[in-house]
């Protein structure tokens, strides 16, 4: 998937080894972490966009994209696809760079990857959790078909507290023969 979106402005592409300035330049944010699982951590080292950037933090091989605005990574997306009797499901996961918050672009790159990655994986559900500290990760999923399913209450231990995760999904119907 090489989207462009918003006017070509923001594009998707697999993450390559020379992103590791990028990422650190946007991934190395206290707020950024915050919500995000403690695979990404703060502060967010050199040591740790290199073991991201050769696959030993999540599968790259798997539809997960760096986001770039005006050419260079700052965020990203991905899935991790369900196996065996969970395969028609995956878990979605995003982040974008805080000098671009609040100006519609992780609901433009949702909009686009959602329903491509439902299609190419043949998936009947895409399931996303946020934090209840996150309200606008959760609008972003809102704004495209994802319904909220409810709340695991203090399902995750970060930075010394228990935090509650809202849980959302899109589901779309397979033909019969899947």
């Amino acid at each position: 998937m090489r989207e462009a979106l918003l006017g070509g402005r923001v594009q998707l592409r697999p993450w390559q080894r020379d992103d590791v300035e990028a990422l650190l330049e946007h991934a190395d944010d206290a707020a950024v972490s915050r919500g995000l699982s403690t695979r990404f951590p703060y502060p967010y080292t050199r040591a740790d966009a290199e073991a991201f950037l050769a696959g030993e933090i999540i599968d790259l091989s798997e539809p997960v994209f760096a986001l770039l605005i005006d050419g260079r990574a700052c965020g990203g997306i991905g899935v991790q696809p369900g196996r065996n009797e969970r395969r028609y499901s995956a878990a979605l996961g995003y982040w974008l760079g805080q000098r671009y918050w609040g100006q519609g672009i992780m609901t433009a790159v949702v909009a686009a990857y959602a329903p491509w990655v439902m299609a190419e994986l043949g998936l009947a559900r895409l399931s996303a959790q946020v934090m209840a500290s996150n309200p606008a990760s959760a609008r972003v999923l809102l704004k495209n078909g994802f319904s909220e399913e409810g709340t695991e209450r203090q399902s995750v231990f970060k930075d010394g507290l228990l935090h509650d995760m809202r849980c959302f999904a899109r589901l779309r119907t397979l033909p019969p023969s899947a």
